[in-house]
């Protein structure tokens, strides 16, 4: 078996430093990180007294319905394209 090479960086989210390890390119991950740090700065905006943790947790139940929504999306277009294909 061979080992993935894994990349390591350092990223800022929401002032604090953390280190990434993972397969994919240092440019995805910072990719991920900025989307992170932006997403809970734009929640933080709206609720401005939420602490760090409850933040956090709203940053993470916003990704997920994003990504619940995207993948019903991608589930609908897979069946479309197969009734067209028939």
């Amino acid at each position: 078996m061979t080992k993935l090479h894994k990349n390591r960086i350092s990223v800022d989210i929401y002032g604090q430093s953390y280190k990434m390890i993972g397969s994919e390119t240092s440019g995805h991950m910072r990719l991920v990180a900025s989307m992170v740090d932006d997403k809970m700065r734009e929640i933080n905006s709206h609720n401005p007294s939420l602490d760090s943790a409850k933040l956090a947790v709203l940053t993470a139940v916003n990704s997920v319905h994003e990504y619940v929504k995207l993948k019903e999306q991608v589930e609908l277009l897979e069946e479309e394209i197969k009734r067209l294909k028939g």
